[in-house]
């Protein structure tokens, strides 16, 4: 009688870890991690470096993207990663960006990522393919950090294996950033509609899972709890990132809360959507609720009435990022990249605002 020998069953493979991963088990930074397994240019400690590697073959870490191949970058081109093109927000960083870009004699290529992450990896992987300079990410990480780390591996691979990375927005403490000040500007716009009196706001608010967002709706509550007077009643009413989205948050806000007197918009081009639906609803601007945007884009001085905003200077956050861009990266004390300059917001008052009746 014959028997039949049987083959074993291969063994599952094991998926490999992150680069994040391989930092926290060995108790160093993500960048230094990068810096050991992505051949950097900077030299770290030969005992620290072989801790990271014995901890990134027991973990089976596999690198990302062509990091070890990008050299230092040798041309002219230069990624710009924007949410929208069509929003005005990321067109004016867009051209202030490409001002410097000029005098610099740079090339920038503008990518529309229609805030989608896995878009955003994979034209990072593109740029890095066709050996670009460097990458300037404009807009706001993602709240989740099962989207939000993907991106910041990336970028850190990327920048480790010889290109340069700026943000206009926080990617992590590696990577040199501008970023807005969300949180006063919000702040400064509670107090100023508290201080008219108003008690039953509406927020109109773009996507929670934003960083932007996040920030915005965080300082716009701080100037709420800060307020004198009675307790203010806030309704917040989620909507897409441009004048419809904000057209619609609006409609859904005076059918739902129909006692507010002041709505707070998170970005210009969604309280200009609020501002057809309140008209259209047959309440007056201020008369009958007073309407506070963000980012005073050019045409907020021009709409009837003049929108009150809170100043963001799009332009020369672009126009800052990019010089970091040409310029060398900081190092601070543990020789960690990291330079962030803050752009500041300033309240500006228009008549889209007024005491409540």
């Amino acid at each position: 009688m014959s028997t039949q020998r049987s083959t074993p069953s291969p063994a599952p493979r094991r998926s490999s870890a992150t680069l994040q991963q391989v930092a926290d088990a060995a108790g160093v930074s993500l960048a230094t991690a990068s810096r050991v397994l992505n051949g950097s240019a900077r030299i770290v400690n030969a005992e620290l470096s072989e801790h990271v590697r014995e901890v990134a073959t027991r973990l089976r870490y596999v690198s990302h993207g062509p990091a070890q191949a990008l050299a230092r970058a040798t041309t002219s081109l230069v990624g710009l990663l924007v949410h929208d093109v069509n929003d005005p927000y990321f067109s004016a960083i867009a051209a202030g960006a490409m001002r410097v870009a000029r005098e610099r004699d740079l090339l920038v290529m503008v990518a529309n990522t229609y805030r989608e992450p896995v878009l955003e990896l994979d034209y990072i992987t593109r740029l890095g393919a066709q050996r670009a300079r460097a990458i300037l990410v404009a807009g706001s990480p993602p709240v989740d950090p099962a989207l939000a780390e993907p991106l910041r591996e990336r970028l850190l691979d990327y920048q480790q294996g010889g290109g340069r990375v700026v943000t206009i927005g926080d990617q992590g403490p590696e990577i040199d950033a501008v970023l807005p000040a969300n949180v006063q500007g919000a702040r400064e716009a509670a107090l100023h509609l508290t201080g008219l009196g108003h008690r039953e706001i509406g927020m109109v608010v773009g996507p929670r899972g934003l960083v932007t967002i996040a920030d915005r709706s965080e300082g716009f509550r701080r100037g709420l709890t800060e307020s004198a007077g009675d307790p203010v009643v806030v309704h917040e009413i989620e909507g897409a990132f441009t004048r419809d989205g904000g057209y619609d948050a609006t409609r859904r806000l005076l059918a739902e809360h129909p006692g507010v007197t002041a709505v707070f918009a998170m970005a210009d081009v969604m309280a200009i959507g609020a501002l057809a639906a309140l008209r259209e609803a047959g309440r007056r601007v201020p008369a009958d609720v007073s309407l506070v945007g963000f980012d005073d884009l050019p045409i907020c001085a021009d709409l009837m009435p003049a929108l009150t905003t809170v100043r963001v200077d799009t332009e020369g956050m672009g126009e800052q990022a990019m010089r970091m861009v040409v310029e060398s990266p900081a190092e601070d004390a543990e020789g960690e990249g990291r330079t962030v300059v803050h752009s500041a917001t300033e309240l500006i008052v228009r008549g889209s605002t007024a005491p409540a009746a």
